[in-house]
């Protein structure tokens, strides 16, 4: 089963690093978002579920980590766009605890690497397992929040949804254009093309949550259309 899960990956990765560079282009609500919208949340769930597999098989923990983020930052954030503004689910109960859970682990893990207490066995630098843990925390503080508040609503609905959206985006972005840098010609490896594909879709995020923020575009926003 290895070698067709494998398959499934690469196809929906590549499906979904596609449809999410379409689905950003788009107005927010217009047609196309939403169904390129919706392309990129099937493409991105799979991918993640398959990339969990896959880690599964070769006990590669924080593989398995980065597949179960992919799917929690993809699923959250299309809840966020499904239902009705001040409504929470069980499922926003156990998001919450598992990215409180992996945050800081991966924070601690970071910091034993830095300190030297662990060995670094699987070549991922101690700032990026800090990186990624805060951004975990941070979701957990937000999905707190949402669950005490009884729900989220206006700019801030759109805002949770944009950014886990573009974050799950991240994952499958950086993953592929600094991860699997082999698969690019020597000339290529390393280079600054590479590193701004990767790191695109958290500057399109800094940019959309300005505008939604700031912006009058979205003053009167109350809530997000997603697929």
């Amino acid at each position: 089963m290895r070698i067709p899960i494998l398959v499934l990956h690469v196809t929906c990765g590549i499906v979904g690093m596609l449809s999410g560079a379409v689905a950003i282009s788009f107005r927010k609500g217009s047609r196309g978002h939403v169904v390129s919208g919706k392309i990129f949340v099937t493409s991105m769930l799979i991918m993640g579920i398959c990339a969990t597999y896959l880690a599964v098989l070769k006990h590669q923990t924080n593989n398995i980590f980065g597949g179960l983020l992919a799917v929690y930052m993809i699923g959250t954030a299309w809840l966020t766009a499904r239902r009705p503004a001040g409504e929470t689910s069980p499922f926003d109960w156990a998001g919450f605890l598992f990215a409180l859970a992996i945050g800081a682990l991966s924070v601690w893990h970071g910091y034993e690497k830095a300190v030297g207490s662990v060995v670094n066995h699987d070549g991922v630098p101690f700032g990026m397992d800090v990186f990624m843990g805060c951004v975990m925390l941070l979701a957990a503080g937000g999905d707190f929040r949402m669950l005490l508040r009884g729900g989220i609503f206006g700019r801030q609905r759109l805002s949770r949804h944009l950014w886990r959206m573009c974050f799950g985006w991240f994952i499958a972005t950086g993953s592929f254009f600094l991860g699997q840098q082999q698969v690019f010609p020597q000339w290529l490896r390393g280079s600054s093309v590479l590193t701004l594909l990767a790191v695109l879709p958290l500057l399109l995020l800094i940019f959309w949550i300005i505008r939604i923020r700031f912006g009058g575009t979205y003053r009167r926003q109350t809530a997000p259309t997603a697929g």
